[in-house]
């Protein structure tokens, strides 16, 4: 059971890549495509690249719009841990290795709650969206991520193909 609006922004996340054509809206620092097998979805962004900002992160917001969310950046892979102190909406978390593939998503982390959340080794991206997102959308380890933020050389999916 969803609401209409809820439809009606899942339906703007698929529109919005095959409305504009991939290729035409490939890359952008201000947004991420996701695809797995024929899915595609694509999410506006906000990246957080600074250690102040990915320490903030979603933190204090009561609402994020369904086509949105927030790309963390790393310089190197590492051990992603994550926590939902001070976040008040539920998030899903998906966690991307250096080439842009999907390692692992954590569904539906609960708000304000202080447990670590584990994304392993090799992280070199996490994507968070609105908790249950994800699964609604297909997106799943496997999956891929474009976006300028990714060495073009070894990305899985690079900005300039289809």
């Amino acid at each position: 059971m969803g609401s209409r609006r809820a439809r009606g922004g899942l339906i703007a996340l698929f529109l919005g890549v095959f409305g504009a054509g991939i290729a035409n809206a490939a890359c952008s620092d201000t947004a991420v495509e996701l695809r797995s097998g024929d899915a595609l979805a694509r999410f506006s962004i906000e990246v957080a690249d600074t250690d102040a900002e990915r320490a903030l992160g979603l933190m204090n917001r009561p609402k994020l719009a369904a086509s949105a969310g927030m790309l963390f950046v790393y310089e190197t892979p590492r051990n992603a841990s994550f926590w939902m102190k001070n976040t008040l909406i539920p998030l899903d978390m998906i966690f991307i290795d250096s080439a842009g593939q999907v390692t692992q998503v954590h569904s539906l982390a609960k708000p304000l709650d202080q447990t670590p959340i584990d994304g392993g080794q090799g992280v070199r991206f996490v994507l968070e969206i609105n908790g249950g997102l994800a699964n609604r959308l297909g997106i799943k380890a496997g999956s891929v991520m474009r976006n300028p933020n990714i060495d073009q050389a070894t990305a899985v999916w690079p900005c300039n193909s289809e």
